[in-house]
């Protein structure tokens, strides 16, 4: 029970995060950013202190070939920050979501079509249904959902780069946000602040604790996937996008309408799909 708290916990953060992201405006998307990138290095460096794992974390820097990747890693998370923090704040969330619905399937479409991987019958299903979404989008509106897209997009290469770093997830979050930090501390020089101290206190709280708020989902979500297994993770995972949708339609009263169920019931069709065959696979094994 405590490895699903703790699960639901990080979603609940995840799901909700629409409206801590809210409370940032009217600062610009690019400068959230680079607070974000900032202050989550002093949050992650804190803990790793604490846990007195600095010295086998900054011995993970080995070659340029890690730092390379390292970097890559940065600059993708980089990427899904900004557009999302963008997202919240013009009225798009609804969008945001269905790009975390789309995730796990085009994760699969990675795998298959960069990687390499053979596919099961269920998942090229939930491949060609992803890609109906996409085009009833683009019939309907005459172009592609591409915060939705970036989003999926930018997180599923970052999953297959960080494959490449042998670091945990809280090491890893700090030598990404090490990368982050001189970009953003330029930044903020270069724009005064980047927002910081123009639009009040409570905005200005916002910002400084963004690292905070980013670090603590991740810690717990790690966490919990010591006690659980994959496939109870994976179920959980979608308690995150659900919650974004249901926070964009009801309490940020973004428009729904039958373009929009139409697309997420598309997408929804191939999670199912997916998540049950990888259940019963679990439930196999065991």
């Amino acid at each position: 029970m405590r490895g699903i708290g703790l699960a639901l916990i990080a979603n609940f953060i995840w799901g909700l995060a629409a409206l801590y992201w809210m409370q940032t405006k009217p600062v610009e998307a690019i400068d959230v950013m680079a607070h974000r990138g900032l202050w989550t290095l002093p949050v992650t460096l804190f803990i790793i202190l604490c846990y007195r794992r600095l010295r086998e974390t900054l011995a993970l820097i080995s070659s340029v070939r890690f730092l390379g990747w390292v970097a890559l890693a940065a600059f993708m998370l980089t990427i899904n920050w900004g557009v999302y923090v963008f997202a919240v704040t013009n009225e798009r969330a609804t969008e945001a979501s269905l790009g975390y619905f789309m995730l796990p399937l085009l994760t699969i479409a990675l795998g298959v079509f960069v990687f390499g991987e053979k596919p099961k019958p269920v998942q090229m299903l939930a491949i060609c249904l992803a890609i109906a979404a996409v085009l009833v989008q683009l019939v309907s509106y005459g172009s592609l959902p591409w915060i939705s897209l970036t989003l999926a997009l930018s997180f599923a290469l970052y999953a297959a780069i960080r494959k490449q770093i042998e670091a945990d997830s809280l090491q890893g979050l700090f030598l990404e946000s090490l990368c982050m930090a001189p970009f953003a501390i330029v930044w903020l020089l270069l724009t005064n602040g980047a927002g910081l101290g123009l639009h009040g206190a409570r905005v200005d709280l916002f910002l400084l604790f963004s690292g905070v708020f980013t670090a603590t989902p991740l810690l717990t979500y790690v966490a919990a996937a010591r006690s659980l297994s994959l496939s109870t993770i994976g179920l959980l995972t979608y308690v995150g996008p659900t919650l974004q949708l249901l926070v964009a339609i009801f309490i940020l009263k973004e428009p729904a309408n039958l373009i929009t169920a139409l697309t997420f019931g598309l997408v929804w069709l191939g999670v199912i799909a997916v998540s049950v065959d990888a259940w019963r696979s679990s439930r196999l094994a065991e």
